[in-house]
C-alpha cells in the first residue's frame, strides 16, 4: 500500500485517483502507523510553505515522513512536496524545511515572465531515473515532456548529483530530483495526462521492487 500523507493541504484526491487509474493501491491517511506500515509514501502539496511545514509539525507527520526515507521507503514529493525536503524556504521569510536536502527554495526572479509559472511546460531530464523510463512525448525521443506547473518558487539544491530534470522558464531550473529512494518533482504528474500517468506507474512499480 501506498500512503498519501494527508496534512490538510494539497491536491490529495487527485493524486489518489492518478494512482487509482495506473492500478496502484493508494491511501489518503493522516495516520503515523499507516506511514510507518506503508510500501511508499508520497507527499504532495499546494499552498505556503511555511503553512504546510506547521502543518506536518502539527500532527507529527514531519518525523515520520523524515523517518521514512531515512529507513530507504520509496517516496515520492510533488510540488510543494519537493520544496519541503530542503532546507529552508525564502517564501514569506526564511522557513525551516524537512532537511533531507542541503538547498533552498527561491523565488523566480523579476522579469517579463508571469509569476506563477502556470501551465505546460518542458521538462528535460539530466540522468537516468526509473521514474522517467519510458516517458517520452513524440518531440522528445530522449526522455521528457510537457508537464504542468503551478509555482512561484524553485528549489536551488546544494548537490547538483540529485538533479533528475530541468525546465526552462526565464532561467532554468530544477524541476526534478532523485537519489536512492526519494524522488521528487515541482511539477503535477496527476495533472498530466498520460506523461503524469506513466510517472505514478513508475512509481508504483518501483515501489513494488523494493
Amino acid at each position: 500500500m501506498i500512503a498519501i500523507v494527508d496534512y490538510g493541504m494539497g491536491n490529495l484526491r487527485s493524486v489518489a485517483k492518478g494512482f487509482a487509474k495506473v492500478g496502484a493501491d493508494a491511501v489518503v491517511t493522516s495516520s503515523v502507523g499507516d506511514i510507518e506500515n506503508a510500501s511508499g509514501v508520497v507527499l504532495p502539496g499546494v499552498g505556503a510553505f511555511r503553512d504546510c511545514m506547521a502543518n506536518l509539525e502539527g500532527l507529527s507527520l514531519a518525523e515520520v515522513v523524515v523517518r521514512c526515507i531515512e529507513k530507504g521507503k520509496p517516496f515520492l514529493g510533488i510540488c510543494l512536496g519537493l520544496q519541503l525536503l530542503f532546507t529552508e524556504s525564502e517564501e514569506f521569510g526564511h522557513c525551516r524545511g524537512l532537511n533531507v536536502f542541503d538547498g533552498k527554495v527561491v523565488r523566480f526572479p523579476v522579469n517579463d515572465l508571469k509569476v506563477p509559472h502556470m501551465g505546460w511546460n518542458r521538462v528535460m531530464p539530466t540522468k537516468h531515473t526509473s521514474l522517467m523510463s519510458g516517458i517520452a512525448s513524440g518531440d522528445i525521443p530522449d526522455g521528457g515532456g510537457y508537464f504542468y506547473f503551478v509555482h512561484s518558487f524553485y528549489v536551488a539544491p546544494t548537490d547538483e548529483s540529485i538533479v533528475a530534470a530541468t525546465t526552462q522558464y526565464g532561467i532554468g531550473f530544477t524541476s526534478m530530483v532523485a537519489r536512492d529512494n526519494v524522488f521528487a518533482m515541482q511539477f503535477h504528474p496527476e495533472k498530466s495526462q498520460k506523461l503524469g500517468l506513466g510517472i505514478l506507474k513508475n512509481f508504483a512499480a518501483f515501489v513494488k521492487k523494493t
